[in-house]
């Protein structure tokens, strides 16, 4: 029987994509980016988002890809922001058909039909991408926000830049950490709703909640993780790259409510499983971290 430090390091491990992953990664983006080149005129084109901070959990969906256009001021940014949306919504329809093709906020959602199996598993296959039209805005750039009807600035590369320092900040532990905890976010236990939404809330949260450096434990240092996004889940959470709308404005109190009490809870359960290691109940205790993440969680 693995010890609950070897089955973190196989958790962690398992979260993290494996070469199959990544070529079908590569090669499912790259269909998408060279099709949209076609159809519009895109001066450049990038991977960003948790998949290219590799934040990413799995089952592995919904990677981010910037299509800057070189033409948007004359051709989009005097218009709603719907319309740069349904022109992109209406190309990737043609190629990969209605019932694929989802109209989002900021973006388009692609999904390639893969099926997720009770582990968690997609034989390897990305679930899904989401197109983000864009424009250059000086240094940052622009992006579309039909919620909100109007254009938001954003910086991919401040993002980046703050989850790599975060990351060496903590013994380069930090990502992999962020995984977990949102990989417990996507625990059917919760529900059809995840309680922290969105996703990229907890790895903004974790930026400061992740703090003193790496103390070498896992399980303490998630439970300790755990209480502190609970007890600061009500605070304001603004863009790292402090350009656009709080992050935190996709929870209302409801919600943010909601998420306080399951990070709680979840917190207790970690309290658990430490004490049930405590007890010399090993195999208890790799249960209990599997019923608090969800199948990846190893137990030989």
């Amino acid at each position: 029987m693995v010890t609950v430090d070897e089955a973190f390091r196989k958790f962690k491990s398992r979260l993290e994509l494996n070469e199959r992953e990544q070529q079908n990664a590569s090669a499912r983006q790259n269909e998408v980016r060279d099709f949209l080149v076609t159809k519009f005129p895109i001066s450049n084109s990038f991977l960003t988002g948790s998949y290219a901070r590799h934040t990413k959990t799995k089952p592995l969906k919904d990677i981010d890809i910037f299509f800057v256009l070189n033409d948007a001021d004359k051709q989009y940014r005097n218009k709603v922001p719907s319309a740069v949306i349904d022109d992109f919504h209406k190309e990737l329809v043609g190629k990969y058909g209605e019932k694929a093709v989802r109209k989002q906020a900021r973006s388009v959602n692609v999904d390639f039909g893969v099926v997720v199996d009770a582990e968690d598993n997609t034989d390897y296959r990305i679930l899904s991408v989401d197109v983000v039209p864009a424009a250059v805005s000086g240094s940052d750039y622009e992006i579309p926000d039909t919620d909100k009807c109007v254009w938001i600035k954003t910086n991919p590369k401040i993002h980046a830049d703050k989850a790599t320092a975060a990351h060496q900040a903590f013994a380069s532990e930090w990502k992999g950490l962020v995984r977990m905890v949102k990989y417990w976010n996507n625990n059917p236990r919760h529900g059809s709703d995840k309680p922290v939404k969105p996703s990229f809330l907890i790895e903004v949260m974790a930026l400061e909640c992740l703090f003193g450096g790496w103390q070498g434990s896992f399980d303490y240092e998630l439970e300790a993780l755990f209480a502190t996004l609970a007890d600061r889940i009500f605070d304001s959470w603004a863009d790292p790259a402090g350009l656009g709308p709080l992050i935190s404005d996709g929870m209302d109190d409801a919600r943010k409510r909601r998420a306080r009490d399951l990070l709680l809870a979840a917190s207790r359960d970690a309290r658990a499983a430490i004490n049930l290691v405590n007890q010399g109940r090993n195999g208890d205790a790799l249960k209990a971290w599997r019923a608090l993440f969800g199948p990846k969680f190893p137990l030989t």
